[in-house]
């Protein structure tokens, strides 16, 4: 239901130095000589990402996440540096600073790096180089508006690339005049195809003239044709649901094959030959998540069908050569990396589970060489390389600092569900926890539900995990029915049911904890953003009894509301309810957390982005109204302004997380009663420090 970006990716080679557990094997004064985290920790993180391996495997590009420090920087969402590093781990920073370089690629040749960033002198973003072995970055191709995406032709004279139309310049003077009036969901403008040649100075972008909004495209080996995804609006709705393969002859700017993927649609990637695409979807418009493999006649858009019985999800592919496929699983808690036959045969896993958690791949064209971004539960994720038949190596280390820090266990669990459903999650333990003593418990929902918590890094703005260790407390990531990486049946076993047993879930998972002795059963805790702040809503109100705290994060409190205000309400009713709310009002209402009001005797912390059009902030509003007039239970509400559905800027984020745990702390160790004080004292010297 709710999409938003989360890192996924892991191995226990730990900092190149040790394949150990940090808080498990390290000798108890060592680890007390090392320093404790905190929700300050969060913003020094780094992320590498965007992981792009040369033509020739001899080099790995990627984008670098930096957080700002809001104390000293204009407050915003992270720095992306470019970085290069070679097959031996030796990196060279290529584009730093306070810089935003993203869609990062080769060209055909290899000898460049290509990538969008909005430069200094740029009215918008705009398609750059920068040599392989060095030199100054220059702006390769600009346009009227962004450029969103691009595809290089494999000669690399032309590129392809996808953005809006501009506007005329009688638009642009009445919007000067004030006449900026929005008409909801008409006044859009169809994300187009572009086709350029750079190199021609004489050459002016050349827009294709086709039915729709493009989303991705890529040229076709023989350099003729484009497969494209193309939905019907630029609406999220369209594009989550209705996004379908197209096959374009550039030329005469003809679709000569259309391809009917069945639902959500994920990868796309030509064979080699240009005969096939293998894409990722969903296997009908019901599966709530992309995640079988298929593969597409580029002549007749013919679909074989793939592993639809896969106990997992694919989330990645990539074609080895004109008969192989190689993909990347989500299974359970753990990944796979995969390939077959195009046919379907000959399936080998090629990185077995229990490794690190890889979130997405890039293949040379030499046939050997892979290049990963992965995490592991004690480091966030960094570039990785493997050769196919060989191991799988970390190339770098971008979070030195990890090595002074404690950390606690991380363990994946498992639990039986009420109805007898074997249920898995990540527990992350009490730093230097002691058997046969109970502890305090922080529940962390995931959203969705279409996505999964793997075994790796869970320590973010929005996820406890380490910094709640540090301070004494058990934190579960469960991956309740209709999470993803199980397949599709258990995807689906949510569908019309919303708070019903994958919420019970989260109730029979606190109880397998108390009943092992490791929790305390009156300090249980529960947070979550957008269906987890459903949860946390729900755990609030209507399952009140089991929780003595709770922070909600653009969560929903009455479904009615919510299908009347959400931006996605065709992907809710086909994926998720399978029922409108006209159909039967009552079983909206029951599944409401509103309608729970009177019972809710949990505190509740409840924030929510006042920019989200994904869940609409009045859905924040009606809680608290209802459980302030009530006033049976405290209640506080945090309105982030200009944050959409996840706070995306460093100050926003610090101060979510801060407030998140003062919240448990005040309900689950510390006096209860009546709210904390709503302002903050922020310590600004100590994360001066700690960013430097």
């Amino acid at each position: 239901m709710i999409h938003g970006e989360t890192h996924l990716w892991k191995i226990f080679r730990l900092f190149g130095v040790l394949a150990i557990a940090i808080g498990i094997a390290m000798p108890a004064n060592a680890q007390e000589r090392k320093e404790k985290f905190t929700p300050y920790h969060a913003l020094k993180v780094r992320y590498a990402g965007n992981v792009q391996i040369s033509p020739d495997g001899e080099h790995i590009a990627y984008t670098l996440a930096i957080a700002r420090n809001p104390f000293e920087e204009d407050n915003g969402s992270y720095w992306h540096e470019l970085h290069v590093v070679d097959e031996e781990g030796n990196t060279r920073p290529y584009i730093t600073g306070e810089v935003d370089v993203e869609s990062v690629q080769w060209t055909p040749d290899g000898s460049k790096i290509s990538f969008l960033r909005e430069g200094d002198d740029d009215e918008n973003k705009s398609l750059y180089v920068i040599p392989v072995d060095g030199g100054e970055s220059r702006k390769l191709l600009e346009h009227d508006t962004d450029i969103q995406s691009y595809s290089w032709h494999p000669d690399g004279k032309q590129v392809a690339f996808i953005a809006k139309p501009p506007k005329s310049e009688a638009e642009d003077s009445l919007e000067e005049q004030g006449f900026n009036q929005e008409v909801y969901e008409e006044d859009w403008r169809h994300n187009k195809v572009w086709v350029a040649e750079p190199s021609n100075e004489n050459s002016e972008p050349h827009m294709l003239d086709l039915p729709g909004t493009a989303s991705e495209m890529h040229w076709g080996p023989e350099g003729e044709r484009l497969a494209m995804a193309i939905a019907p609006t630029p609406l999220i709705d369209d594009y989550y649901m209705y996004r379908r393969i197209k096959v374009v002859n550039v030329a005469d700017e003809e679709i000569v094959t259309e391809v009917d993927n069945p639902g959500k649609l994920g990868d796309i990637r030509w064979s080699p030959d240009g005969e096939y695409l293998a894409f990722v979807s969903g296997a009908s418009i019901h599966d709530t998540h992309s995640g079988r493999l298929f593969v597409a006649s580029t002549e007749t858009g013919e679909i074989s069908r793939y592993l639809m019985d896969y106990r997992g999800h694919v989330s990645a592919l990539e074609w080895q050569d004109e008969n192989t496929i190689l993909y990347l699983g989500d299974e359970g808690v753990w990944t796979t990396f995969n390939r077959m036959d195009r046919d379907g045969s000959n399936q080998e896993t090629l990185i077995e589970k229990e490794g690190p958690i890889l979130s997405s791949f890039s293949y040379a064209s030499d046939g050997q060489a892979v290049a990963f971004d992965a995490e592991t539960p004690q480091h966030p994720d960094e570039v990785y390389r493997y050769e196919l038949g060989g191991e799988l190596t970390k190339l770098t280390n971008n979070n030195l600092w990890l090595e002074d820090m404690q950390f606690a266990e991380q363990t994946p669990i498992t639990w039986k569900a009420r109805d007898g459903l074997t249920l898995e999650g990540v527990l992350v333990k009490p730093l230097n926890y002691e058997p046969g003593q109970r502890y305090p418990l922080i529940l962390s929902v995931h959203g969705g539900p279409e996505s999964h918590d793997p075994n790796g890094w869970l320590t973010d703005y929005n996820d406890p995990g380490q910094y709640a260790a540090a301070q004494g407390y058990f934190v579960l990531y469960p991956n309740y029915r209709g999470s993803t990486g199980r397949g599709v049946e258990f995807t689906e076993s949510s569908q019309n049911d919303p708070a019903g047993k994958e919420f019970d879930d989260l109730v029979d998972a606190k109880n397998h904890l108390v009943e092992e002795g490791m929790v305390d059963e009156d300090k249980v805790g529960i947070t979550g953003g957008s269906y987890g702040g459903f949860a946390s809503a729900w755990a609030a109100t209507h399952y009140t009894e089991h929780y003595a705290a709770s922070v909600m994060y653009a969560g929903i409190s009455d479904r009615i509301s919510k299908m009347g205000t959400t931006d996605i309400p065709w992907e809710m009713y086909l994926v998720h309810d399978d029922l409108w709310p006209w159909e039967d009002w009552q079983h909206y209402l029951e599944t409401s957390p509103i309608y729970y009001s009177e019972k809710a005797r949990t505190p509740i912390l409840i924030a929510h982005g006042k920019a989200d059009s994904r869940v609409y902030p009045g859905q924040s509003m009606e809680l608290y109204r209802f459980l302030k007039v009530l006033d049976n239970t405290p209640v506080r509400l945090v309105f982030y302004p200009g944050e959409p559905h996840g706070n995306r800027r460093a100050a926003s984020q610090l101060d979510y997380s801060l407030r998140l745990m003062r919240w448990m702390n005040h309900y689950l160790k510390g006096p209860g009663g009546e709210k904390p004080e709503y302002d903050l004292e922020y310590d600004r010297e100590f994360l001066n420090k700690l960013l430097k």
